[in-house]
């Protein structure tokens, strides 16, 4: 099937800044702990890496959203850590500690044997792309996506998640050949990745640089915007005839719009601390946005949603030659209210109509 067949494109559309009769919305993580029906299939599949690495329940868990939302895209379930995982790191998920690596890249000889793995190794992600494109059947646009090789780079050498960063910036102050290296590699990786991805059915890729903004400015760009935009770079643009979107996403990056805006990519994510109308204007709608309610916002009770709903749409404003797709800043906490995301998607909808003339 291809993305013209697509019976709901606002997503795709707005992305690429074109008229749509409506401001498209999905969720960071909306295939997630917040819904009963996730976590049954994931008591099915005995631990997290059972689910993602099974194709069947992966598809299940990404159309679990679709069937009880009116969201305008699916995003594939997965991880950013397959990559790593496929080096050989030996990724596993420890209950309430979150992932761990069993064999972390920390020093010289560790760097050396780093290597770009068989994409074959991933195969499983592939073929639940390709599933979860047959079983959509065109409803909505499915995206595939990746983690920064910045931030894929820090769970490689911290071996899990960090509070400080300690031992991947004292790599980068005391050896910065040594994360260049790790870097490297990791673009490549991920290049070939989401090019898989796109073969097996992705119609737009988003990359999270989920830790990207806990660089100094100078350094965000040469080790982290410099990789994501060489990823970009590397990228299919264009299957069956159909542009492929890239949504580039780094939490905490407010300050370095105009330069992520430059790195090639269709589209900014932008987290909940900055506002729309501002950005807007210093990238001059050159890029669509995609963003930003804070995902605190859904704990609020129905009013307070539909409020933050219409602010953030007021702040982006009339679409014009811009591209709105609204989401949250970040992912969406576990604990959220199932009925506050019915809430969520119907104001969206419903308010931002006015803004597509």
């Amino acid at each position: 099937m291809s993305p013209a067949s697509t019976e709901n494109s606002v997503f795709l559309r707005s992305l690429l800044r074109e008229p749509v009769p409506y401001t498209p919305v999905w969720l960071m993580r909306q295939a997630g702990r917040y819904l009963p029906e996730y976590n049954a299939t994931r008591a099915r599949a005995g631990s997290f890496l059972g689910l993602a690495k099974n194709p069947d329940y992966a598809c299940e868990v990404t159309l679990q959203p679709l069937d009880r939302f009116a969201l305008d895209a699916a995003i594939l379930f997965s991880d950013i850590l397959t990559v790593p995982d496929a080096m050989g790191l030996g990724l596993s998920f420890e209950q309430g500690e979150g992932p761990r690596f069993a064999h972390p890249i920390r020093t010289e000889q560790d760097v050396a044997r780093l290597a770009v793995p068989d994409m074959e190794s991933l195969r499983y992600v592939f073929d639940a792309v390709s599933l979860i494109r047959r079983q959509l059947a065109g409803r909505v646009p499915l995206i595939g996506f990746a983690g920064s090789p910045f931030t894929v780079s820090c769970y490689m050498v911290e071996g899990k998640g960090s509070d400080d960063y300690r031992l991947i910036k004292t790599m980068m102050y005391s050896r910065p050949d040594l994360l260049h290296r790790i870097l490297d590699v990791t673009a490549q990786t991920t290049a070939a990745y989401l090019n898989a991805q796109i073969d097996a059915g992705a119609q737009a890729v988003m990359i999270f640089d989920s830790w990207g903004g806990v660089l100094a400015d100078g350094l965000f760009q040469e080790f982290s915007l410099t990789y994501t935009q060489r990823v970009i770079s590397a990228l299919q643009r264009e299957r069956e005839g159909q542009r492929i979107p890239v949504i580039a996403f780094t939490k905490g990056g407010g300050q370095w719009l105009e330069s992520i805006a430059d790195a090639g990519c269709d589209a900014v994510g932008v987290d909940w601390t900055v506002n729309l109308a501002a950005a807007r204007r210093r990238v001059q709608d050159r890029v669509a946005f995609q963003g930003n309610m804070d995902p605190m916002a859904l704990f609020g009770g129905e009013d307070a949603i539909r409020a933050e709903a219409r602010r953030v749409l007021d702040a982006f404003g009339p679409v014009g030659k811009g591209g709105h797709v609204f989401n949250l800043g970040h992912g969406i906490s576990q604990f959220s209210p199932p009925d506050a995301v019915a809430v969520l998607v119907d104001e969206v909808h419903r308010y931002s109509r006015q803004f597509h003339v």
